[in-house]
């Protein structure tokens, strides 16, 4: 798979966590691509932190209108009912308990539910947004994001970089399976066929648990 073809068997994914009357986040970049795989049928209500609710798919090139874009300044669709409000009432949503997944890019997370997405120390950074709230408010953290970075492995015994928050993952979705955190480590619920549990645990630092109903992943 190439690396768009990898993003979208990601979100495509992440999409199937996604319930019907779910209120969800879904994060800048790769996270925003959800939005194009919501469940047949399902009445799903995507939630942008800087206010609104309602986010639709990603529009068509040549069709975006730059007055509607989401947290990260990508421009969004709105849905017929949608609802827009102000940056408080945002965040009372977010703070209150009130969504129920927010899906959550990273550059690190580890065995321990501990997540590092905001910045790399010695680098430009332009804040932490909303993911500190997301994460604590959410009532499901699920990181969606490329297994490794040129190389370099993301899903760690102990997270490097500054933390975004302790204990909040509760899933990763990666192009070589969907892991679950638990209280006794990682655990690889399914697997990508195209890979080996072999090539998917030397890809990983963290030691996966790997269940004797481990299933396929399919999107």
């Amino acid at each position: 798979m190439d690396k768009n073809q990898i993003k979208a068997y990601i979100a495509k994914r992440v999409a199937q966590e996604l319930k019907d009357g779910d209120v969800v986040n879904l994060g800048i970049g790769l996270p925003t691509m959800v939005a194009n795989y919501l469940p047949e049928g399902a009445n799903i209500f995507l939630q942008s932190e800087n206010g609104f609710i309602g986010v639709g798919p990603v529009p068509l090139e040549g069709h975006e209108d730059m007055r509607v874009v989401n947290a990260g300044g990508q421009c969004v669709t709105i849905l017929p009912g949608g609802v827009f409000f102000d940056s408080a009432t945002s965040f009372g949503i977010i703070r209150g308990g009130h969504v129920d997944m927010t899906v959550l890019g990273a550059l690190q997370v580890d065995e321990k539910g501990n997540l590092a997405n905001w910045m790399i120390p010695g680098k430009m950074v332009p804040g932490m947004g909303g993911a500190m709230d997301l994460v604590t408010g959410a009532k499901k953290v699920v990181i969606a994001m490329e297994h490794t970075a040129k190389g370099a492995k993301k899903i760690l015994k102990e997270c490097t970089l500054p933390l975004t928050a302790a204990h909040q993952v509760d899933y990763i979705v990666t192009e070589m399976g969907f892991m679950e955190v638990t209280k006794e480590g990682i655990v690889l619920r399914e697997i990508n066929p195209e890979y080996s549990v072999k090539e998917v645990q030397e890809a990983t630092e963290a030691t996966l648990i790997i269940p004797e109903d481990l299933k396929e992943m399919t999107v």
